[in-house]
């Protein structure tokens, strides 16, 4: 396969890199973490990687609509003195002066903008895992007339390459490249079937309802679950993404109060697509991404190589099924 030509999401990627640099030195600051509304956490990486994000979707592609976990509002309520440590290091990792006015307005770029693109972006996934010196993903996607079409995530703490891992698209295609920028090496599914040697990734952190889904799927459809590795962030998409797993099931929530997010999947599910895989709903059915920041509807979802993804929905029918209210979707 031909090297790829990230022409157009080259900006993105460079974003990106400079991302993921920025989550390491704020990391190894031990900078306090902070909370949102919904009492999740938040720290000032999520706004600088965001930030940085946002400052080349808003330079190279400024017609362009955005979907983003953090909001310019909440960084203002942060300490003033985290408030100006992140501001300073966005401008040192760029080379120029940053003002509090610029990073604010990155924010804020492209809110509510209607647009033929969306670009979706979750700065820090896994922002446990980076709180707790786990692992974590840097992500961004598009979406396209409301379905996943690029994706780019960054992985500074890789359990394929030392120094981390950056995933992407590009033409169709899915692609890696350490983070310091190896030669690109063309990723695709894995084409494993046989039951007991299918490998599973699951979230570090699974709530009762998820846990039991899940094994009760796993026995369902065979799989050891013993060979189940956890993993924070949307590094398990590009697992799949990469053939070194086989499936990632993200599990079910009371979407009443707590819908699943689009930027958590959107980057995702374009790697895994790009690859060979095959991204659904818990049902089998596709996935609306089309309906802004929260998945409405969406139970959860599978992620898989593919060819193990009609087993995988059927095993879960049978598991789960009767008491959710959905049967496999037929032909």
């Amino acid at each position: 396969m031909e090297q790829p030509s990230v022409r157009e999401l080259q900006p993105l990627l460079d974003a990106v890199r400079l991302a993921c640099e920025l989550c390491r030195r704020v990391q190894a600051s031990k900078a306090g973490v902070n909370r949102k509304s919904d009492a999740s956490p938040v720290t000032i990486a999520d706004y600088g990687a965001q930030a940085l994000i946002c400052r080349a979707i808003a330079r190279y592609f400024p017609e362009d609509g955005v979907i983003a976990e953090e909001g310019a509002e909440a960084f203002l309520t942060v300490p003033p003195e985290e408030r100006e440590q992140v501001v300073r290091l966005v401008g040192k990792l760029l080379g120029e002066r940053v003002t509090e006015e610029h990073f604010v307005r990155w924010l804020g770029h492209g809110r509510g903008v209607r647009a033929d693109r969306v670009w979706v972006i979750d700065p820090i996934d896994g922002t446990e895992g980076f709180i707790h010196g786990r692992g974590y993903a840097v992500c961004v996607g598009t979406l396209v007339e409301g379905v996943p079409r690029d994706g780019v995530i960054g992985v500074p703490v890789s359990p394929l390459d030392e120094g981390g891992t950056l995933f992407f698209t590009d033409g169709g295609s899915a692609w890696a490249e350490t983070l310091e920028g190896s030669e690109p090496r063309a990723l695709h599914v894995s084409d494993r079937v046989d039951a007991q040697s299918i490998r599973v990734v699951e979230s570090y952190v699974m709530g009762r309802r998820s846990r039991e889904m899940a094994d009760r799927v796993y026995a369902a459809a065979g799989f050891d679950a013993r060979r189940a590795r956890r993993y924070d962030g949307m590094v398990k998409y590009a697992l799949v993404a990469a053939g070194a797993a086989d499936l990632f099931i993200r599990g079910p929530r009371d979407i009443r109060k707590n819908p699943h997010k689009t930027w958590d999947h959107v980057a995702g599910a374009a790697l895994v697509r790009a690859a060979g895989g095959q991204v659904t709903g818990l049902d089998g059915r596709e996935v609306d991404f089309s309906q802004g920041a929260e998945l409405r509807g969406t139970l959860g979802l599978i992620a898989s190589n593919g060819v193990i993804h009609s087993r995988v929905v059927e095993a879960m029918a049978r598991a789960v099924g009767e008491e959710w209210g959905f049967l496999p979707p037929r032909g």
